[in-house]
């Protein structure tokens, strides 16, 4: 057998397996189809379905990755379901997202990784907005960033927290790559705009390749640092690749971040609360009276009970001058033995406390 005769068998191959996949896919489809109207079928009169299920999805997400044997890596694999999931739940109902914008952000990434690309992306000026467009009805869901690994908690996203009665139902992890964007090769800098969080990911370089006299300018996002840097004369921005496509800018220096690691945790806000999933986080506020040991009597439950943190902060209580709130991650949901005995404890302890939500760990 020729070469040309072993290429024409397998191309016959793969054009027989993409009818079956095809075929495959708009069956499932049929079945969210079908899903979508057995919601409706018993739900009660006036009661809003809800269609979008973050356990069900994280589950669905992490078999995916167990069952799959190669050669595609199982992340990958997820990722493709992840788009087919996307479009099948469109059927159902087309998500409205808002996400801290404009358009270009690392956190529309954030929100297209989380969501797939069958989703209507909302971009908002502020994270306040995005809180406010989900309490409100206008958006389903909101993506915010909440943490980064090299420039800690986003203040404002936590704070939004305080008077909020949304729940944290998802969260998605995105590497973050900083490029130094320009308009042409040969132009002067003497400014550099980004968000506060950014121009911090990229002290070290900044500090070893611009003098002093470049001005460091923090704005919004990076997106409008981009929009920024593409509208004035000696203006540069660091962000990411996305923004670059966006304002035809050219990338003169790539991979600025002083840690290779550079990661940012965003959370998914909505108005429902989540079952569990089977891998889990809760988050919750509380709020102790200022006095020694304070601290402790509020961590103490959680290790009598083997319940393992993930993270803790702590932001001024705005109730009362030298006041603090503790902001506190750990490992399972809030309907666990565990956690619910620990919940319990801190209910007679803490002067106030809240859960935010508990939620499915990050699967991609």
């Amino acid at each position: 057998m020729s070469e040309a005769q072993e290429l024409d068998q397998l191309r016959q191959q793969i054009d027989s397996l993409d009818k079956q996949i095809q075929e495959l896919i708009n069956q499932r489809a049929q079945c969210a189809q079908n899903v979508a109207d057995v919601k409706q079928k018993y739900a009660a009169p006036g009661e809003k379905v809800v269609f979008y299920r973050p356990e069900r999805e994280a589950q669905v997400l992490r078999r995916v990755m167990e069952r799959n044997e190669g050669p595609l890596p199982g992340e990958s694999m997820a990722r493709l379901f992840r788009e087919i999931m996307s479009q099948c739940l469109a059927l159902e109902e087309p998500l409205q997202v808002a996400y801290l914008g404009p358009e270009g952000t690392f956190t529309q990434q954030a929100a297209v990784k989380h969501f797939g690309h069958a989703v209507n992306c909302q971009g908002q000026v502020s994270i306040a907005d995005v809180f406010r467009e989900v309490a409100s009805g206008a958006a389903h869901y909101g993506v915010v960033p909440v943490e980064n690994s090299t420039e800690g908690v986003v203040t404002h996203t936590l704070d939004s927290f305080y008077d909020s009665n949304l729940h944290i139902c998802g969260e998605v992890t995105l590497r973050i790559h900083h490029h130094l964007l320009i308009k042409s090769d040969d132009q002067e800098i003497d400014r550099i705009y980004s968000h506060a969080q950014s121009l911090g990911q990229c002290r070290r370089w900044l500090d070893k390749n611009f003098p002093a006299n470049v001005e460091r300018i923090a704005v919004n996002s990076n997106a409008e640092a981009a929009r920024r840097a593409a509208a004035e004369e000696g203006a540069a921005a660091i962000a990411g690749e996305a923004a670059a496509e966006l304002y035809n800018l050219t990338v003169r220096n790539a991979n600025i971040e002083d840690r290779p690691d550079n990661t940012t945790r965003f959370l998914i806000i909505g108005r429902q609360e989540t079952g569990p999933s089977g891998e889990d986080k809760t988050s919750i506020m509380v709020s102790n009276r200022h006095q020694p040991g304070s601290l402790y009597q509020v961590l103490a439950p959680f290790h009598e009970a083997g319940v393992n943190l993930t993270r803790i902060e702590t932001r001024p209580d705005p109730s009362g001058t030298w006041n603090y709130i503790f902001f506190i991650d750990f490992e399972g949901h809030c309907e666990d033995d565990a956690a619910s005995a620990v919940l319990k404890k801190l209910q007679d302890i803490a002067v106030d406390y809240k859960v935010l939500g508990s939620y499915p760990r990050a699967v991609l």
